[in-house]
C-alpha cells in the first residue's frame, strides 16, 4: 500500500467499475422519487437504500444505492455502471423540475471486506470533505465502501481479484450485478429486490409501479433469484435446466458463482448449467436496509 494514501483510504482497494450520478437542487427528491422503485421522500436524510430505476413494463434497467446526502442532494452508486447512458435516459424526464444530473468522475469508491469505522447499518458516516462511509455488510460478511476525491484515491490498489471477490460477495448476498444483456429483462421481484426492502408499494406512481403492486397483492410473483454454484466461464443469460427442460435463466455471474432466476418451488432433480452440474447455495442476509 503506497505510503502517500490518506488515511481515509488506507487498506482499502478501488471498485473501478462503480459509478456515482448525482441529482442536486430543490427538486431532487422529488424527482428521484417519481422515478426510482424506493420511497425517496421516506429516507431520512445521512440514510441509503436500495432502489431500481424500471421501464413502464416493470422491467429493471439498474438496481443502485441512493444516498440521500441532504435536503437538496441524492447520489447514485451505480455498480454496473453506465452512468453516462442513464444520466442521459434521466434527462429527458425532468422538464420544469429543478434538478440538475451529473456524473461524478471525480468521486471514485474504494472497498474492504472489514467491519465499518463509523457507518451503520442504512446510517451514513461522513468522514470529512466529501468521504462518506458506507455498511455493505453483517456480521456474516463484513464490508465496508467509501466514497471520496478520485484524486485521493488515486494510488490505493486496483485489484482484478479484489474486484471479483466484491461481485462474488454481492451475489452472496443475493444482490443481482446486471450485464448489460441482462438489463430491462426481469421484474424487482424475480430479482429478490424484497429481500433487500429495494421497492415500494406504498408509494406514489413510478414507471413500473403498477406492475410491481399489482405483482405483489395479487400473489403472482413465482421467480426469484437463487445462488448456484457453477463451472468458470459461465454467463448471465445460460439456461439453468432440469431433466433436460429449462426451468430458468442466469442473471449475474461471478467467477464460479450465479444467480439465475428459477421457479420458487422446483424438483429435488440435480440442476445443469450449460451442461454441467450446479450446486445449490443459501443466501446470506444482512444486506437489506
Amino acid at each position: 500500500m503506497p505510503d502517500n494514501l490518506p488515511s481515509d483510504f488506507a487498506g482499502f482497494s478501488r471498485l473501478p467499475g462503480h459509478q456515482l450520478l448525482s441529482l442536486s437542487g430543490a427538486d431532487a427528491a422529488a424527482f428521484a422519487h417519481a422515478q426510482f422503485s424506493s420511497d425517496v421522500t421516506a429516507l431520512p436524510l445521512r440514510h441509503w437504500q436500495w432502489s431500481a430505476w424500471l421501464t413502464a413494463k416493470g422491467r429493471t434497467i439498474a438496481v443502485f444505492q441512493l444516498l440521500r446526502l441532504d435536503e437538496e442532494r441524492i447520489v447514485l452508486l451505480l455498480a454496473d455502471g453506465d452512468a453516462d447512458a442513464i444520466a442521459s435516459q434521466l434527462q429527458r424526464f425532468v422538464f420544469r423540475r429543478k434538478v440538475r444530473i451529473e456524473v461524478r468522475n471525480d468521486l471514485a469508491v474504494v472497498a474492504s471486506f472489514t467491519a465499518p469505522e463509523a457507518a451503520s447499518g442504512a446510517a451514513i458516516a461522513q468522514l470529512g470533505g466529501e468521504t462518506v462511509e458506507l455498511d455493505l455488510g453483517s456480521d456474516a460478511l463484513p464490508r465496508s465502501l467509501r466514497i471520496g476525491a478520485a484524486d485521493a484515491v488515486a494510488a490505493a490498489a486496483d485489484s482484478a481479484d479484489i474486484a471479483l471477490a466484491w461481485r462474488q460477495s454481492d451475489l452472496r448476498y443475493g444482490l443481482p450485478r446486471l450485464d448489460a444483456d441482462q438489463r430491462e429483462q426481469w421484474t424487482p421481484q424475480q430479482l429478490g429486490l424484497d429481500r433487500l426492502n429495494g421497492y415500494s408499494v406504498k408509494k406514489g406512481c413510478y414507471p413500473g409501479q403498477e406492475i410491481v403492486a399489482r405483482t405483489h397483492f395479487l400473489g403472482k410473483a413465482k421467480r426469484a433469484l437463487q445462488l448456484l454454484r457453477v463451472v468458470e466461464g459461465t454467463t448471465s443469460g445460460t439456461q439453468v435446466q432440469q431433466n433436460e427442460a429449462a426451468i430458468g435463466t442466469v442473471a449475474s455471474v461471478a467467477g464460479d458463482l450465479a444467480l439465475a432466476v428459477l421457479p420458487l418451488e422446483i424438483a429435488p432433480a440435480p440442476l445443469t448449467v450449460g451442461g454441467v452440474d450446479a450446486a445449490h447455495l443459501p443466501l446470506l442476509d444482512g444486506l437489506a436496509r
